[in-house]
């Protein structure tokens, strides 16, 4: 035998708790999962988990930036550094994620974007992109910035298409403007993730969209329509078609602030693990001392307060981002929403591997897949981060 051995732990698949056991690593691939303790004669590197829970490597496909870094910063520096710092925190796989911006804006991300992704050694993986905007409703903008919201036009999209190529994994956007579906399905047919986003659609809006291929809800109660009232007639909005709808998965903000513990519990009993997913929809001060920030890039980003665990508009009317890390996540949902350990994980793991088509080689602890773990404590604080079978973290 040769590679590593993670022995000594306790093994959350994440589907079952195995109890105590060991992990063979082998040429950045998990070769073998057991329980009980390991012994060989032969030599292998040894990474002693003390005890601790072995658990796959968060993924969190919505993410802006962390550690004092926004991925619309224009530098190679910016996506580098986040990536580091969301791998400090037990992230081993983001979708690095945009803000409505100009399209020269947009198109120089993705040059950088693909510079860093050649040189990216100690952070998170980043295959590639999630664009959120510029395709939303005015009254849904929340902290998008209002100068570049606009319909989608094929001849701007086709462009950004072109100019993105295989970077773009996910496209976050609001279903009900004009344009919307035609988009999603060109999208669909590059096997783009499709996501509800930033929308005061109708419930009856959101169900066609679903037929269009829409199976996703960016940010879940954050900027989404929900029951409405006009001429004194109810209606129903996005959240009552999320819920209603067994297809659709739901991204949630698991800071503990953008969505309660109360709503986060109503979402786990209404869809369970498997339809819930979690994410940080962090800006840059994850990771950070809180004060004052910019959202967004540092030329033109808007300013920020980060205040009691959130980031907020200066005149604090919206939140603008969370500076939430995954493993906050899985700790509030875990914790506040008092749900199983091993679904608490799966939602920051396996469902958002198998949302993104990822999860023949991501999201759980089995033999052939990648072994990207994170060993952690009980509160879940990381210990160790490993990425192909590399430590790129350890505390």
């Amino acid at each position: 035998m040769s590679g590593k051995v993670i022995t000594n732990g306790i093994i959350i698949t994440p589907f079952r708790n195995l109890g105590i056991g060991y992990v063979v690593i082998e040429d950045g691939k998990i070769a073998e999962i057991a329980t009980g303790e390991f012994s060989t004669d032969e030599q292998v590197e040894i990474i002693d988990a003390e005890g601790n829970y072995i658990s796959p490597g968060f993924i969190d496909l919505h993410t802006h930036g962390a550690g004092g870094h926004d991925f619309m910063d224009g530098s190679v520096e910016a996506y580098l550094g986040a990536a580091e710092m969301h791998a400090r925190h037990g992230s081993t796989y983001i979708l690095p994620t945009t803000l409505t911006s100009t399209n020269e804006s947009l198109y120089e991300t993705f040059d950088l974007f693909r510079k860093a992704r050649e040189l990216n050694t100690k952070g998170a993986i980043m295959e590639g992109m999630h664009l959120e905007g510029p395709y939303f409703a005015f009254n849904q903008k929340g902290a998008q910035d209002p100068r570049y919201l606009r319909n989608p036009e094929p001849e701007e999209y086709m462009e950004i298409l072109e100019k993105g190529g295989d970077i773009i994994k996910r496209w976050s956007m609001a279903h009900e403007l004009p344009g919307a579906l035609d988009l999603a399905t060109e999208l669909k047919k590059r096997g783009i993730m499709l996501s509800m986003a930033h929308t005061d659609a109708t419930f009856e809006e959101t169900m066609v969209a679903y037929e269009y291929g829409f199976r996703h809800i960016t940010h879940f109660y954050s900027c989404i329509s929900g029951i409405t009232r006009r001429n004194a007639y109810r209606y129903a909005g996005v959240v009552e078609a999320g819920y209603y709808n067994d297809g659709i998965t739901l991204e949630v903000i698991a800071d503990g602030i953008h969505v309660p513990a109360p709503l986060m519990k109503l979402l786990y009993k209404i869809k369970g693990s498997e339809k819930l997913m979690l994410c940080t929809d962090s800006m840059r001060e994850a990771g950070m001392p809180e004060g004052e920030s910019i959202l967004g890039g540092l030329k033109d980003g808007q300013k920020v307060l980060v205040e009691d665990g959130v980031a907020k508009l200066t005149d604090r009317s919206a939140f603008a981002g969370s500076v939430a890390t995954s493993d906050i996540c899985v700790r509030t949902y875990y914790r506040k929403a008092e749900v199983p350990l091993t679904e608490a994980v799966r939602m920051m793991t396996e469902t958002p591997a198998r949302e993104l088509g990822i999860e023949d080689r991501k999201g759980s602890l089995a033999v052939g897949k990648d072994a990207d773990i994170v060993i952690f404590d009980e509160n879940i604080n990381i210990k160790k981060t490993i990425i192909n079978g590399n430590v790129v973290y350890e505390n």
